[in-house]
């Protein structure tokens, strides 16, 4: 009969670590938490200090039953649940519901599942930290009164279904911001110029652009400025007047936290961070590994730590001196970890052993699990190598007081580059002739002028706003692919080819949220949250103070919304669209995808259609009304109401004005009317009072 019993989050955990323990010991799992505050209310005692209301989660009876039987018979219990706040608040829950001791050493915890880690985590058994456990108390909590405060809310002024979130909220005013600074956006003309010039003995030309003059550098914004340039240098003679030889290096990256790894997922693989979190949480688990059974591949995945340990850095370091050589392993100080507060437990994402490389167990990985587990080595063993280093040449040009420049770089030693490679590592192809000095002899072959517009700010990606919720400090490395994931189900944004949009649900949630809960979707505010739960966790801070100090405010708030706030109006709005059925007038519904056609006459008749609001704008291509449509995701753009058999569509909203420079159509980008066609460039005012005249009129 075994003496100990080891509890776990997951079955596939449990299986991993009982390989490495014998007889004595149980190792089961409580398949996550155990207790959970009710769904049916709050969960917290607002007249008795803010005291949490715990039970124990449906169907989870039965295996905390299971659980009491194995521990009476057993002499001692560990408690192995995942090395962060969660996990030690799984930890708390299960030794109340259990009745173990929370002062005794029954605690431990490992980054990674190896046999040296387990053994030596049984060694170091603590008692519960309860600062962790509080902060993740104070995090739930927070999270909680959010939710169901303001949820109900939106459920009364809007429609059902609808939720609000104390980092999800947030992450939606983020989006809505970029939105707005997309839609306001009006493009500025540019141009840039290049002379291909004969160098004296060599057969291929130089390419040297422009860069201003001997006073510094000139943007040229306009054709005529252009042309003016051009003139000049009609006729000039090219001159070579400085060339400079040096030496670039480019440090080796830093190994993965969970945001980095996120995000390179999304570029390199275009994983969505949902599925890189649930790839690594089964990477880290453990897989089945052909002739070596059950092994974990790597280490703890929720860490924003870029810490290694001291034996995984000498393993690292000794498998690069036999495979690559010497010359690759990178100094005693390089990259040593960032300022941040590092917790004991935590290290970077890396592979459990190194010498396991993706090649050697590629066939028993699937084909996802594969190339992410690759990518995570592959950026570990390059974190241990040396810098790459680059010889770089840039050379000046002089022609009638004009400045060029041109400049390459070629690569000596590749460093880290033999094995990690990114598109943020490529190169210019550009190549210079070693024998160009300030005497050779050059002849311009011809001069190329382009005309560009500056773009707007990209749409928001995955992982682009993960990075985004990390740099303002909102959020941990776990909540960032449930958050993203809550805003995508809830249909507030939409994903396309990468890019996140915002739907007319989310711009109606976000409005609401802006005007009856500000402080809640401030970033800075929702930032300093998140430091004060990091106090509470290093015990500088009571939990109970954040949680007290935070509901007043709220409670008052949604108080005055509850007032002030008024409904949106959802009410059926009949149309002139006759139903083909039953001869009724439709009406307009608001659905899970926003509005539609439904007869009245429901549920005798029920008929449906897609509804589409007119916006008083003739289509540009056969004169019919333009419609607002939507993408199957729920993206908003102006179309024909003739579709398909008139393809005219434009993200932005158009106008019946024309282009006084190209007769084009002008849509709208915040107060400016563009020209739609990109390379025209014309810009103009809005007419506000004619709009508020025509507005006017209609009713």
């Amino acid at each position: 009969m075994p003496k100990y019993l080891v509890i776990v989050e997951s079955p596939a955990k449990a299986k991993t670590i009982k390989k490495f323990l014998g007889s004595n010991y149980e190792v089961l799992a409580s398949s996550g938490h155990v207790r959970d505050f009710p769904k049916s209310q709050m969960g917290i005692d607002f007249e008795h200090d803010y005291e949490p209301k715990y039970i124990t989660i449906r169907g989870k009876g039965e295996l905390l039953a299971k659980l009491r039987k194995e521990v009476k018979k057993v002499d001692k219990v560990y408690l192995a649940t995942d090395p962060d706040r969660e996990g030690e608040a799984i930890s708390w829950h299960l030794a109340t519901a259990l009745k173990l001791d929370d002062t005794l050493p029954n605690r431990i915890t490992f980054n990674e599942i190896t046999k040296n880690a387990i053994k030596n985590s049984l060694k170091q058994a603590r008692a519960i930290d309860m600062n962790l456990v509080n902060s993740q108390q104070a995090r739930r909590m927070l999270d909680r009164m959010v939710g169901y405060c303001i949820s109900p809310l939106l459920w009364q002024k809007v429609k059902r279904g609808l939720s609000a979130g104390r980092v999800q909220s947030v992450a939606l005013r983020i989006i809505c911001d970029r939105e707005d600074e997309i839609n306001a956006f009006v493009p500025k003309e540019y141009w840039t110029l290049e002379s291909s010039i004969k160098v004296e003995g060599e057969k291929k030309p130089l390419i040297a652009k422009f860069y201003g003059d001997e006073s510094g550098k000139i943007e040229i914004e306009t054709e005529e400025q252009m042309n003016e340039i051009l003139k000049k240098l009609e006729n000039a003679e090219y001159k070579v007047t400085d060339v400079k030889v040096g030496e670039r290096i480019k440090k080796a990256p830093l190994p993965f936290t969970t945001s980095t790894m996120q995000q390179e997922a999304a570029k390199v693989l275009n994983y969505s961070t949902q599925k890189t979190m649930r790839l690594a949480q089964q990477l880290y688990e453990g897989v089945d590994i052909k002739g070596s059974g059950t092994i974990g591949l790597i280490s703890y995945l929720r860490t924003d730590s870029t810490r290694i340990s001291d034996e995984a850095d000498a393993s690292a370091k000794e498998f690069i001196k036999e495979n690559y050589s010497e010359k690759y392993v990178a100094a005693e100080d390089s990259n040593k970890n960032s300022n941040k507060k590092i917790q004991d437990a935590h290290e970077a994402i890396r592979p459990t052993y190194v010498d396991m490389t993706p090649t050697k167990i590629k066939e028993s990985l699937s084909r996802d699990q594969f190339r992410l587990y690759q990518l995570i080595w592959k950026r570990f063993v390059a974190s241990r190598m040396q810098p790459a280093k680059y010889e770089t040449t840039s050379v000046k040009i002089m022609a009638n007081g004009y400045r060029f420049t041109t400049s390459a770089s070629k690569l000596v030693f590749d460093g880290y580059l033999s094995v990690y490679n990114t598109e943020d590592d490529k190169e210019e192809t550009n190549k210079l002739s070693k024998s160009l000095d300030i005497d050779s002899k050059l002849t311009l072959i011809e001069t190329d002028s382009k005309q560009h517009f500056t773009q707007p700010p990209a749409h928001f990606t995955e992982a682009s706003l993960v990075k985004t919720l990390e740099e303002l400090g909102i959020g941990r490395p776990s909540t960032y692919a449930p958050t993203i994931t809550t805003i995508i189900a809830r249909r507030y944004v939409a994903k396309e080819n990468k890019n996140l949009y915002v739907t007319e649900l989310g711009e109606i949630v976000n409005k609401i949220m802006l005007e009856a809960f500000s402080s809640i979707v401030d970033v800075n505010f929702t930032a300093n949250l998140e430091m004060l739960l990091d106090r509470v966790e290093d015990g500088s801070v009571s939990w109970k103070t954040v949680v007290s100090n935070f509901y007043p405010d709220l409670d008052e708030a949604v108080q005055n919304a509850e007032k002030k706030l008024e409904k949106i109006n959802i009410e059926d709005e009949v149309t002139d669209v006759v139903c083909e059925e039953c001869g009724r007038n439709m009406v307009i519904k608001y659905g899970p995808h926003g509005k539609f056609l439904a007869c009245p006459g429901f549920p005798e008749c029920r008929n449906t259609k897609a509804y589409f609001e007119k916006i008083g704008v003739a289509c540009p291509k056969c004169g019919k009304d333009v419609v607002i449509r939507k993408t199957k995701k729920g993206r908003k753009y102006f179309g024909c109401e003739d579709n398909p058999e008139c393809d005219f569509m434009t993200w932005q909203k158009p106008t019946n004005e024309k282009c006084p420079k190209c007769g084009t159509i002008m849509v709208e980008r915040g107060n400016t009317l563009v020209c739609s066609e990109e390379t025209c460039g014309h810009t103009q005012p809005k007419d506000v009072n004619k709009e508020q005249k025509e507005d006017n009129s209609n009713k």
